[in-house]
């Protein structure tokens, strides 16, 4: 997850780089790339992970995507704690997803002490989380605009990396007063998963270096991201093990684009908690952003055998990295994993990975289906006349002798 700045210094990269390729393969392969560019830019959220709504990586968290009720004068003020089940320390922020008639929807995040508190009804951005939202219409299939406008059918839930969450049914919560408290939210570690968005090492960080930290944080929401890598900087000289404040400092460095002190921060980071997953992303998007596909493939594969549940993100770059390589059997696997741990579809350009993929290895009728499913889900007009553009050209290959279609594809 990777910042916009970053993203878009590698389309532009990639736009000079696909003038050069006159091949079919390369034009179709530049699409691809670029689609993953937009994917990668707007991943911006801390915490991790993208399986019900949220996604982790190089960024603070940040919402646009309250619900709106259906009577607005209606709306009330919504409060209440996130906690782990066995009693340790939430040292990273959790999202907070209403969930309306199975549609995930990220309001807010918690606080250093687990608190949360939104308006439920206010389509302004929250006012703790002020920044891009991951929520966007790139990564989710739906726009925001399309939500539930009453609560009678919504949940609460929190959102981290390895860990599921138990629900709140605000029917049974919602008062008529102004404003509501609607409890704890627990968190439960998830089994088989080794990984952690939360490092152990936050938990015997001394109080200053915490406080420098909570005070970068700060900073970054703000978008003072010079003064927040000085509190990170801070924070890491105070404790030099303190994983969080390493990936911390990183994404900021990453943002002021200083790539190279960026992957030391997050090198430091997995050094001082080799199962803190948060700094794989980063990597992931430094290697992204040099088109260095071999390091992108490590770094995914690392992130996914700690927490193979919570980033189909990484699914998809390492699917692309694959595609780039032309190891089209692992791209296919990498989509296909990506697709069974994206349910609810929040990267829809899962289904354009594997049709693409599936175009290249003269499966045509998987192609059809699958770019099919992704026009389904697509709702940018750009993004739909690609995929038009793609399933025209399906037809036309599987038109054609396999000798032929094969010709034409290299």
């Amino acid at each position: 997850m990777f910042l916009v700045r970053a993203g878009l210094e590698a389309y532009n990269s990639l736009r000079v780089w696909g003038r050069r390729m006159k091949s079919a393969q390369g034009i179709r392969l530049l699409s691809l790339l670029l689609l993953a560019t937009a994917v990668l830019a707007q991943r911006n959220t801390a915490g991790g992970g993208t399986r019900t709504g949220s996604s982790s990586g190089i960024g603070m968290p940040g919402t646009s995507n309250a619900v709106i009720p259906q009577n607005p004068a209606s709306a009330v003020f919504i409060s209440g704690k996130v906690t782990i089940d066995d009693g340790s320390e939430l040292s990273e922020p959790a999202a907070i997803q209403t969930v309306c008639h199975s549609q995930h929807h990220t309001v807010t995040y918690t606080d250093r002490r687990g608190g949360f508190s939104f308006q439920f009804g206010d389509a302004s951005p929250s006012s703790t989380a002020d920044l891009s939202d991951a929520s966007s219409s790139i990564m989710t299939p739906r726009s925001s605009l399309q939500q539930s406008r009453d609560w009678q059918d919504c949940e609460i839930q929190a959102v981290l990396a390895g860990f599921s969450s138990s629900s709140v049914e605000l029917s049974s919560r919602m008062t008529t007063l102004e404003s509501t408290d609607v409890g704890r939210v627990v968190l439960h570690r998830l089994e088989h998963v080794e990984g952690s968005s939360i490092s152990v090492t936050s938990i015997l960080a001394p109080p200053a270096a915490k406080k420098a930290l909570e005070k970068g944080r700060e900073e970054e929401k703000k978008g003072k991201w010079e003064q927040a890598q000085l509190s990170f900087e801070k924070a890491v000289q105070i404790y030099p093990k303190y994983a969080a404040a390493w990936n911390d400092l990183g994404r900021a460095q990453v943002h002021q684009n200083d790539p190279a002190a960026a992957k030391h921060s997050f090198e430091q980071s997995l050094a001082a908690d080799p199962k803190y997953v948060n700094p794989y992303e980063g990597l992931a998007g430094l290697a992204f952003n040099a088109n260095q596909w071999p390091e992108v493939l490590d770094a995914t594969t690392k992130l996914l055998a700690l927490n193979p549940v919570d980033f189909p993100s990484a699914y998809f770059f390492q699917g692309v990295s694959n595609f780039h390589l032309k190891n089209f059997d692992a791209a296919e696997k990498s989509a296909r994993q990506g697709l069974r741990v994206d349910d609810s579809h929040q990267i829809p350009k899962m289904e354009y990975l594997l049709g693409m993929v599936l175009m290249q290895k003269g499966d045509y009728a998987g192609a059809t289906d699958h770019m099919t499913q992704y026009l389904h889900l697509a709702t940018q007009p750009a993004d739909v006349a690609e995929a038009n553009k793609e399933l025209a050209e399906i037809g036309r290959l599987s038109a054609k002798p396999d000798s032929a279609a094969m010709t034409d594809k290299k």
